[in-house]
């Protein structure tokens, strides 16, 4: 009857450990079963691995960021500008072995960086990878900050660069752009960690950066005020020479051309507000954005390059 007992927890503890809560959603699901709000099972899905020219100076820099673009979303924000790979699931499954083999292809090509791009929802199969793989570049989580702390500590030592998202302050409206109320919650203590892991940015004598996080935060139409409340947090909470980016790339896409204010571009106004925020509150490491970067010609083709193994 013991024995009986032992074994049946056995079996307990083993299905609950498949159980998926890697996110903030905790959607508590057999991904070998049935995929979570981030739409995605258990093997991993990518639409575009190639190098990358329009991230941060410090991550492009001139041979590219070798960008691996990952299929689905814990988030899924209504203005996506990758919509149809993190809502309409476009993507390709590949093995743990054609994963490294991507990886070592984007390597060879002699790209700065491995950036991981949305990447929250494999991260169990991408830590493997990392283990495995070792990389002679710095990694990359681009991710959107809607993280479990315990989840990114299982990333220490294989990330050396943090580069997250900040997009939310008041609960109404990440609920709104993304439904849940809990956004900020979770990505403040996200970036906490993430800066316990890697510090401030670090360059080599290129100007390429090496470790450390630069904070994104993209500027919405009609959500200035969303970004002041933002940038005053980062000032009371991170050290003045945190990097930051603020981002003026905004263009409706998705469910957001049906929502306004976000169904507009952000007008030059709002950004010099933003801006001028950013400059009072005496940051030291700011990347700024042209209106240039608010174009489609911006947003890259989900087409596949470099996923044919």
């Amino acid at each position: 009857m013991i024995l009986k007992f032992i074994i049946i927890n056995i079996i307990i503890l083993t299905v609950i450990s498949l159980l998926c809560n890697i996110c903030p959603r905790k959607c508590n699901i057999d991904r070998n079963v049935l995929t979570g709000y981030c739409s995605s099972g258990s093997q991993i899905k990518i639409s575009r691995a190639a190098p990358h020219y329009w991230e941060e100076p410090c991550i492009s820099g001139t041979k590219g960021s070798g960008t691996v673009f990952f299929t689905g979303c814990s988030l899924k924000c209504v203005f996506c500008q990758n919509y149809e790979i993190s809502h309409l699931n476009k993507g390709i499954s590949v093995s743990q072995t054609e994963l490294l083999k991507i990886f070592e292809k984007l390597v060879e090509s002699g790209v700065h960086n491995l950036n991981l791009v949305t990447p929250t929802h494999y991260t169990t199969e991408i830590c493997k990878a990392l283990k495995e793989f070792r990389s002679p570049v710095p990694v990359v989580w681009n991710s959107s900050g809607y993280e479990r702390t315990e989840t990114l500590k299982t990333l220490e030592g294989l990330v050396d660069i943090y580069l997250p998202d900040i997009k939310f302050y008041d609960s109404n409206i990440s609920l709104k752009y993304c439904g849940t109320d809990d956004y900020f919650e979770y990505c403040s203590s996200a970036l906490k960690e993430m800066f316990r892991q890697v510090g401030t940015l670090k360059t080599d004598k290129n100007g390429i950066a090496r470790k450390g996080m630069i904070i994104r935060h993209l500027v919405l139409p009609g959500n200035v005020s969303q970004s002041f409340r933002i940038l005053e947090y980062l000032s009371d909470n991170f050290p003045g020479d945190i990097s930051i980016s603020i981002m003026r790339q905004y263009i409706p896409c998705g469910d957001a051309v049906n929502m306004p204010p976000i169904d507009r571009k952000l007008s030059a106004k709002e950004y010099k507000l933003v801006k001028q925020k950013v400059l009072e509150l005496g940051f030291e490491n700011i990347y700024f954005q042209s209106s240039e970067s608010a174009e489609n010609s911006y947003i890259p083709d989900f087409d596949y390059e470099g996923i044919d193994l």
